[in-house]
This record gives C-alpha cells, sequence and structure tokens, in this order.
C-alpha cells in the first residue's frame, strides 16, 4: 500500500516542501531510502524502525521503500523520522490518513519512541502559513518556537504512540499557545555602562554607534577597557521588535541553537568568535551552505577582538556583508542567502607588542603603522566611528560610577524613533542604512558644515562612501539633540571619529 505524509526542509533560512512517500509491498525484508537523502536521513530506518517495536506496535516485514519528493532537493537532517514512521502506519492501516490532510509533520524519533527535537522548526512553520497548511505536528520542545507564527495550529506530540492516538482520533491535543510576547529589556542586567569607570569620549561614542546602527572601531593599550565597552553595548540597544526577534530566531533555529522549550530569542545577538576563525565559519559556508557569525549576530553585535589578528582575508570577506546586509554562499549543493545586519565592534591594540601607552612604547613609527595596515582601507571605510581608547588614569578608576544604561538607551530608542519616522516605508530602519539618496535628502549639512565637511575629505582623503558615512553619523548625533536638521557642530563631531583615516 502506499503513503504520503506531507513534511518539510529548510535550504538556507528558507523552508521548502517535501513529501515522504512510503510504499510497502510484499517481498525480501528490506528498507531503502531514496530521494537525494544525506547519513542522518539514510539512518532513518533503524531509528524507525526500533521505535515502532518499542511503542507496542507491528512493523511490517516487508520490502518498504520511502521516497523523498522532489528528489532533486538535498534532504538534510533528523526531521523525517516522524513522518516515515507515520507513512508506514498508514501503509500497513495502523493509522486513518484522514487527518493528514492540510498537515505538515516534522520530528526526530529515538529508540523507544519519544519525539525529539529539531532543527529549523520556525523557518517550517512561516513556510506553511504561506503554503495554506493548517496545522502542523512538531516535538514538544519546538512547540514554543513553532506557535509564535500565526495562523497555523501548531500540535505538540512527545511520543510516537501519542501521534497514533490523536491522528486517530483517540486523544484530543489543542493547539499550542505560545508565551507572552511582550517587548522584555535587552541587556543582561549584569553588563551596565555605569560599570565603566572615565571614558566619556567612549561612551558618547557607542551611544552614537547603538543610536544609528554604527558600525566602530576601538584602538588602545591592552586593559584600557575596549572589551568591557563593546560587551555593554548590547546593554543600550533597544529591545527587539516582534518582526526582528522572528528574523533572529530564524536563524538560530536553522543552526540548532535554541533550547528546547524555548521561543523567540528576544535578546538582541552578541557574538564574539576568536580570531582563528576560517572565513566559512565567520560568513557561512561549507559543502551544503550554513549560516555563519555574521548571520548569528544579525540585528545585534559583532565583536572582533584583537582585529588586525585576524587573517586579512578573513576581514576582507566582510566589505560585502557590510555593504549588503546579506550573504550570498554558492556551492556544488546548493545555493543559500543568509540576513546579516549586524554592528561590526573591534578592538585593535596601536602595536604588535601590546606596549601599555604610546609613550612607553618600544615599537618604531613604522612597527605600528604596519600593525595596522592590516586593517584594509576599504574595510576601515566601512568602519564609522574610530575611536582611541587611552588607558584610565588612577583617579578615573577610584571615582565613582558614571550614567546607567538605562538612562542611556532611553535616549537611543528616542532616537531610533526619529529614524523610524524619517525611514517609513523605505526598508532601512537606522542612520547607517540610509541609502545615497537618503542621504541627499535627510542629510544636508549648513554652509559651514558643508565647508568643513570638504576640508576634511581633502585632508583625510575620504572616499565617497567615507564621505556619506561622516553625514550619517552626523544624523544620528542630530536625532540624539532632537534636533531636525544638521548643525554644524554635529558634522564637527562625526569628522573627529575618523580618526584610523589619519594614520593610514
Amino acid at each position: 500500500m502506499l503513503a504520503c505524509v506531507r513534511s518539510a526542509t529548510v535550504l538556507g533560512v528558507e523552508a521548502d516542501d517535501v513529501f515522504v512517500e512510503v510504499d510497502v509491498a510484499p517481498g525480501l525484508p528490506s528498507f531503502t531510502t531514496v530521494g537525494l537523502p544525506d547519513s542522518a536521513v539514510r539512518e532513518s530506518r533503524d531509528r524507525v524502525r526500533a521505535a515502532i517495536r518499542n511503542a507496542g506496535l507491528e512493523f511490517p516485514m516487508d520490502r518498504i521503500t520511502v521516497n523523498l519528493a522532489p528528489a532533486e532537493v538535498r534532504k538534510v537532517g533528523t526531521a523525517f523520522d516522524l513522518p516515515m514512521a507515520l507513512g508506514i502506519l498508514i501503509a500497513t492501516e495502523t493509522l486513518k490518513p484522514e487527518r493528514l490532510e492540510h498537515t505538515a509533520v516534522l520530528g526526530e524519533l529515538s529508540l523507544d519512541g519519544r519525539i525529539q527535537p529539531v532543527r529549523g522548526v520556525l523557518p517550517i512553520a512561516l513556510h506553511c502559513r504561506r503554503r495554506g497548511v493548517h496545522r502542523l505536528l512538531v516535538p514538544a520542545g519546538n512547540a514554543e518556537e513553532a506557535a509564535v507564527v500565526g495562523g497555523v495550529a501548531v500540535i505538540p506530540l512527545a511520543t510516537i504512540h501519542e501521534a497514533l492516538e490523536y491522528l486517530n482520533g483517540e486523544r484530543p491535543i489543542g493547539p499550542h499557545r505560545p508565551g507572552s510576547l511582550d517587548r522584555v529589556p535587552n541587556a543582561d542586567e549584569s553588563l551596565d555602562l555605569a560599570d565603566v569607570r572615565g571614558h566619556l569620549w567612549a561612551k558618547r561614542a557607542l551611544e552614537i554607534a547603538a543610536a544609528g546602527g554604527h558600525n566602530l572601531i576601538m584602538v588602545g593599550p591592552p586593559g584600557s577597557g575596549k572589551t568591557m565597552l563593546a560587551r555593554r553595548l548590547s546593554s543600550i540597544l533597544p529591545p527587539l521588535a516582534l518582526e526582528e526577534a522572528i528574523e533572529v530566531t530564524t536563524v538560530w533555529s536553522v543552526m540548532g541553537l535554541l533550547a528546547a522549550g524555548h521561543g523567540l530569542v528576544r535578546e538582541r545577538p552578541f557574538r564574539a568568535p576568536h580570531h582563528t576563525i576560517s572565513g566559512a565559519g565567520l560568513i557561512g559556508g561549507g559543502s551544503i551552505p550554513h549560516p555563519g557569525e555574521v548571520s548569528l549576530a544579525h540585528l545585534g553585535v559583532l565583536f572582533l577582538d584583537e582585529l588586525p589578528e585576524f587573517s586579512v582575508r578573513v576581514l576582507d570577506s566582510l566589505r560585502q556583508p557590510l555593504e549588503d546586509g546579506t550573504v550570498v554562499v554558492s556551492r556544488a549543493a546548493g545555493r543559500a542567502a543568509f540576513p546579516a545586519r549586524f554592528q561590526l565592534v573591534g578592538a585593535a591594540n596601536p602595536c604588535r607588542r601590546g606596549c601599555p601607552s604610546l609613550d612607553a612604547c618600544i615599537c618604531s613609527p613604522g612597527e605600528r603603522q604596519q600593525y595596522l595596515a592590516r586593517l584594509s582601507r576599504p574595510l576601515l571605510d566601512r568602519i564609522d566611528l574610530h575611536l582611541e581608547v587611552p588607558a584610565v588614569p588612577y583617579a578615573d578608576l577610584s571615582a565613582g560610577g558614571g550614567e546607567p544604561s538605562a538612562a542611556i538607551r532611553a535616549r537611543v530608542e528616542a532616537a531610533r524613533q526619529r529614524q523610524s519616522e524619517r525611514l517609513a516605508g523605505s526598508g532601512a530602519r537606522v542612520n547607517a542604512r540610509m541609502s545615497g539618496r537618503q542621504v541627499r535628502r535627510f542629510c544636508t549639512p549648513p554652509p559651514e558644515g558643508a565647508r568643513l565637511l570638504q576640508e576634511a575629505v581633502s585632508r583625510l582623503g575620504l572616499s565617497a562612501r567615507g564621505h556619506d558615512r561622516v553625514l550619517k553619523v552626523a544624523r544620528t548625533i542630530a536625532d540624539l539633540e532632537g534636533c531636525e536638521r544638521i548643525g554644524v557642530e554635529h558634522v564637527s563631531e562625526a569628522v573627529q571619529y575618523r580618526g584610523l583615516d589619519r594614520c593610514l
């Protein structure tokens, strides 16, 4: 007898339909899986056989053929275990197929019949809603994740026996209801800018970076507080909106980073990969394309400590994601596009030896310049704020704390609200993502500011991109002050954040 169960697979961060066709025919006992399965899918036959038997059900001693259609799409992962098992039970007339109409099924099977969580349930739930699939049967550990997608009834299942009883109408199971979707505070309470002593100029730069979504690089001696400042950037960023949380959770779901029973990722990601990371690990790739750190940091912060220690080739691979906000990975096994709208925060010592200060540095000026020259001009051109972070004097170390993150975050949220109203309908969410046309429309400086910017472009050798980024920073500074138009003082402050252009 032939049976067909609807399921889905994830390609990049998008889902596609897969129909699990099961044929049970007389003949020598065998279990064959076709349809371009990977090793995890081929191993399903042993899990399915043991799960059905250990659940107290009869496994057919016949020739079983499972086809995963369409055959040209590569199938990856363990989510087809449950659809295969249900297809076999339908083919042997143990299960009634009527309740599988307009229903998709996902789940990995343990040998004892329990249904384990799988990756990529959120993008599959979004795909089901687009395709008009009314019901989605998922492992209980994935129910909270899938239920945030409205328009699809998410049925949580714990065991194969429970799935059988539900589909035969013997056990009623209601759709899972998601937890509260209210916005929650974004930052870890243990990370507060009030803990940072001194560095008023650096805190000001962090506030500007957070308000406009600008990229930032900090250069200073070891122990000056660069990492401490970078880790507290998340504490002043606005919380994720619902649609943003879904975007972030989709990437994390595909990578299997969501804990069982958890729904949306509500905090902005903060990723800090080691400087030995490969290009595929940072940007994404592999024989079957998967997201990299830039996509895991989507709508959050990507912190690269000891920036000049990264491979030059790896650093230069950041140029396209910083500009476009997406990564397209093409491999023989397929092509995938991943979101990558992140804020880049880099930290670097002023010299290779990491001397405590420039006065006490034993490196020659040429050695210092050669060390920072590992950061290419095209990459620095895409970093809006260049910040020098000197060592903290003892007087500042013994002083009291500064302004708390909550107060700074309130100003950042107000500035972003102004940007949202200004850029409504344009696709850009923050000043850093404005197009050239929007820069000309919203970032016109006064005559004095234009003359100052012209002189800065001439002396610093700024490119057209650098020119626009200075104006974007000036627009953010004006938004923080509640000004409708950019003033000369805003342009002047923005130019001061291009320090590395003077050195390289």
